[in-house]
């Protein structure tokens, strides 16, 4: 039988309009891109152009890495099965991450999607604590499954709107937010506001189970809470009877670069009660996890009613899980993320100087922010500018996007093994737009004030 022949770009999409829901999202939908191939920090069209890829954070340490599809195909050839059987890689697994997590978080629940984790968190939160209620960070983001959606006013704000048992603090931003970088305590006025949240909660005869947090938010415009705010707020609700969950499902596994975990940004003082992971557990391959500790884990299995998920912890899965912790290790990738990172935030910043479009420059290891504004004194998103600029860059084959409430957060996640090359050529790429869209704009400017 001969092979069919490769479908064109248009052929594809005409496919996926007609067969898949519209409500699924490409990249650049206007003129999107079609990739065949991956390795590194780079994709493939089915042109062999190569694209630098900035934004996925799901290929943790590397498209294709050799290691972890050679861990796959391995433990593949064996056996591929439920965890129902003893088998030594979940277990072995489980060691491991319990290595890398503070001491009391050393129970563990295998599943497929960070939206899976979220969901068994809030229901280990809720059984563990006998109450409802859940305070988020406003324009947070933390799965697409019903009972995640509620708790996620990114997208609730869209739909049917906040439920009665969902409280919204204000998100600790110290640029853009309700208390910024010339406040005097900051950190103690964006607690303060959670304790408000509970004290009116309590007033209503509500009662907290949990507050449900990104280590560091990322939808919500690629936020670094300061340091301190996680423990003034865990104080809050432990007060209230409920639990603190920290949501690592963008941001775990060395991407901080200087921890391995996000939330140990905020100290060593610090440890949630739950920890769910998803997208770089995997390196793209379905894996998720939910940490815990043992009084909330009995809490749990108290109930008689078994946990169980079909493909979580299966043998291909926790050799992949384990092989992605092998590469972090052998291949240095905390201490790359910290040297590129920080290498990267320095050279954005040298572009802050220059162009005032950049308002502010933040992040950690290979997690970074870029918000851009239209004026310095109210700091308004440049939301056109952000979009123009994401497509000028896609055009020169570099694969950027944006976050935040007004869409203008330029929002860097590389591949781990994104490096110095790739970072001078995106800043000195960014450098020539915005010379190029400043001097379309002052054009447009003489040009108006020659036709008035």
């Amino acid at each position: 039988m001969r092979a069919a022949q490769p479908r064109s770009r248009q052929q594809t999409l005409a496919l996926r309009r007609q067969l898949v829901g519209s409500s699924c999202k490409l990249f650049f939908s206007n003129d999107p891109v079609k990739i065949v191939k991956a390795k590194g920090q780079y994709m493939y069209d089915e042109n062999g152009r190569q694209y630098l890829d900035c934004i996925n954070n799901v290929a943790h340490v590397g498209h294709c890495h050799p290691d972890i599809v050679k861990a796959a195909h391995e433990q593949n050839q064996l056996l591929n099965t439920n965890s129902r059987y003893l088998h030594d890689n979940l277990v072995d697994y489980a060691e491991r991450l319990s290595k890398t997590l503070p001491e009391k978080l050393c129970i563990f629940y295998f599943l497929n999607s960070g939206s899976e984790a979220n969901d068994l968190a809030l229901r280990l939160a809720r059984q563990y604590t006998k109450h409802e209620d859940v305070i988020v960070l406003d324009h947070a983001y933390h799965g697409h499954l019903t009972s995640l959606i509620d708790i996620s006013p990114y997208k609730f704000r869209n739909l049917e709107g906040q439920k009665e048992w969902v409280h919204v603090a204000p998100v600790p931003d110290t640029y853009r937010g309700l208390y910024r970088e010339d406040h005097e305590d900051a950190v103690t006025a964006y607690a303060d506001e959670v304790k408000n949240i509970i004290e009116q909660a309590h007033k209503r005869g509500r009662k907290i189970a949990a507050f449900f947090v990104e280590s560091l938010p990322s939808v919500g415009g690629q936020i670094i809470p300061p340091a301190g705010y996680f423990q003034k707020v865990a104080e809050h609700v432990h007060k209230a009877g409920g639990v603190f969950i920290a949501d690592e499902i963008q941001v775990g596994f060395g991407r901080v670069g200087k921890h391995f975990w996000a939330f140990q940004l905020q100290g060593e003082d610090f440890v949630p009660d739950i920890v769910t992971m998803g997208k770089p557990i995997g390196n793209g391959h379905p894996l998720a996890c939910v940490a815990t500790t043992k009084e909330i884990a009995e809490a749990f299995a108290g109930t008689g009613v078994e946990y169980f998920n079909t493909f979580g912890g299966n043998p291909v899965s926790c050799a992949i899980g384990l092989a992605v912790l092998d590469v972090i290790e052998k291949e240095h990738l905390q201490a790359h993320a910290t040297e590129v990172g920080n290498f990267l935030m320095k050279i954005l910043k040298e572009q802050q100087i220059k162009h005032p479009i950049i308002g502010d420059v933040r992040g950690c290891g290979l997690f970074i922010g870029v918000d851009l504004i239209k004026d310095q004194a109210e700091r308004t998103p440049a939301t056109a500018e952000a979009e123009d600029l994401i497509t000028r860059l896609k055009e020169r084959y570099i694969l950027l996007s944006t976050d935040g409430p007004g869409r203008n957060v330029l929002k860097f996640k590389p591949p781990m093994c994104f490096n110095m090359e790739d970072a001078k050529f995106v800043v000195e790429t960014i450098d020539k737009i915005l010379t190029d869209m400043e001097k379309e704009c002052l054009n447009q400017q003489k040009t108006h004030i020659c036709s008035a």
